[in-house]
């Protein structure tokens, strides 16, 4: 199969170099019709590059072959541009392999630039995976088969435009909200979270720049560097890093098809000193697994014995497609153990960023205090925006019919299993959320398989992102691609498997 997309380079899931330039390359543009070469256009290129700052003495240049496929150019066309700008000094060969922009003669030349403080903040980088998953996810023509989040098919245009007009009648929210959010705004959340059985008065909740927020906040307010949190293996946790950059370790729990296993808490919380567990115990990320209601009780009286607090992510809890979860852990709280997490990026509006955070009064008024010292409190049109979109029950209205499209799309993913990957794979059927938890037959080395689906023009989340010993998940997403790119996309991806799995 020949590439149809061009490949970053990527290693397979280790820390990226902060000194690498980024690729791709979206502002080259080639003159094919004058008398310049190529290879002095793209040494001119570079040159500016390098001339303007945005490549500072010491960034390393992408290998040969990426910066032909990123170019659209032959490798022998790079190679003569980089001769070029050898000669003239502008770049130069590195121990240990590599070619970078040249420093300085004093072998100072990260001194007085930022490019020097790349590698020491003290904030984790992407794995290099997510961060070429984070660009690509751009790129027209791919089919996004991991994306986690509602197709632009599935989102509520029409209906957000008219929250917005409605917005624009009156005075526009233009000054800074208190603190916690609007007050507004959270009224009428602590009136949704009442429908599933938590009770949280606005002083109990804070409004959030997205749900992503609080993992950043719990991890800089909350928790003491060096301290531990337990955790589902796989879980979506392990793709991020707000707890691992402040220091906080994470340890993996045994699940089955039920949920995280009980048993397995209590050992592990005396192993590692735990001071909190993080759970998704409805349509759980990546798996779509929905922890039972036994389960969730044994859970709670487990943290209950052992003094745990519990950070619930319930990111995907409305999104049910068979039948509605088991209450929350925030419903069965009665000792102000649980926060609960909620967002409306999972159903109404990605772009909005709003979410929020539910829990003990003077907990949410110390997260609150963090936040206002991030960033001073959410966009106040998206939190007034969002406050129209639940008062008139336009969320409700507008994720019932989401489920319908949700569930009609999971069937077509599950037909196109069996069509295509049967003898190939198992996977399980999800009963909400986004997921198919795809169990490839036979081990394979995922970073290559991403770079061979990848070539074929599909993007995948593979299952190294959530468990990084993982050699045999696909976390097959059906709530972003069409039902005709779900058609191809399956159709093609188990052709790569078969290819891909006889070169192993």
């Amino acid at each position: 199969m020949s590439p149809r997309f061009p490949l970053p380079e990527l290693p397979d899931n280790e820390s990226s170099n902060g000194r690498e330039c980024p690729g791709p390359l979206p502002d080259w543009t080639p003159d094919l019709s004058g008398p310049v070469p190529l290879y002095r256009q793209i040494a001119a290129y570079i040159r500016g590059k390098i001339g303007s700052g945005s490549w500072p003495p010491g960034t390393k240049l992408p290998p040969q072959r990426t910066l032909a496929r990123e170019l659209g150019v032959n490798r022998s066309t790079v190679v003569a541009a980089l001769g070029l700008l050898a000669e003239s000094g502008l770049i130069e060969g590195r121990h240990g392999g590599g070619t970078a922009v040249t420093r300085p003669g004093n072998g100072e030349g990260g001194r007085g630039s930022w490019l020097a403080y790349v590698e020491e903040g003290r904030h984790y980088p992407n794995l290099p995976a997510i961060q070429a998953i984070n660009r690509l996810e751009f790129s027209p023509g791919l089919i996004r088969l991991g994306t986690g989040e509602p197709g632009p098919d599935l989102l509520p245009g029409t209906e957000m435009a008219a929250v917005m007009a409605e917005l624009a009648q009156g005075p526009l929210p233009l000054p800074y909200e208190e603190p916690l959010g609007s007050l507004r705004l959270r009224r009428a959340v602590s009136a949704e979270l009442a429908r599933s059985g938590i009770n949280a008065g606005p002083s109990s909740i804070l409004i959030l720049s997205g749900a992503l927020q609080g993992f950043q906040l719990i991890s800089l307010g909350l928790l003491p560097k060096g301290s531990s949190i337990v955790l589902e293996k796989p879980s979506y946790l392990y793709s991020i890093h707000a707890f691992q950059s402040a220091g906080v370790r994470l340890h993996g729990l045994a699940m089955d098809d039920r949920g995280l296993i009980p048993e397995e808490l209590e050992p592990a919380a005396a192993r590692t000193g735990a001071a909190l567990l993080y759970t998704i115990p409805s349509f759980h990320n990546p798996t779509g697994i929905v922890m039972d209601l036994e389960r969730r009780q044994q859970l709670m009286e487990k943290t209950d014995a052992l003094g745990l607090p519990v950070l619930e992510d319930g990111a995907y809890q409305e999104l049910w497609l068979d039948a509605p979860p088991p209450p929350p852990l925030k419903a069965m709280d009665r000792s102000g153990r649980v926060l609960h997490l909620g967002t409306l990026s999972k159903s109404a509006s990605p772009g909005l960023r709003i979410g929020w955070i539910a829990g003990p009064e003077p907990v949410i008024q110390r997260l609150a205090d963090i936040k206002m010292q991030t960033d001073y409190g959410a966009s106040s049109l998206s939190q007034q925006a969002a406050a129209i979109w639940l008062e008139k029950g336009l969320h409700d209205r507008h994720t019932e019919t989401l489920r319908m499209k949700l569930r009609e799309r999971r069937d077509l993913l599950l037909a196109l299993l069996e069509r295509h990957f049967a003898g190939l794979a198992s996977w399980n059927r999800p009963s909400g959320g986004f997921y198919v938890w795809l169990r490839l037959k036979h081990p394979l080395p995922l970073p290559k398989l991403f770079h061979a689906a990848l070539a074929e023009g599909l993007l995948l989340n593979t299952g190294d992102l959530y468990d990084r010993s993982d050699s045999r998940h696909l976390r097959l997403s059906f709530s972003y691609a069409s039902p005709a790119e779900l058609e191809r996309g399956i159709a093609r991806l188990a052709e790569v498997i078969r290819q891909f799995g006889g070169q192993v």
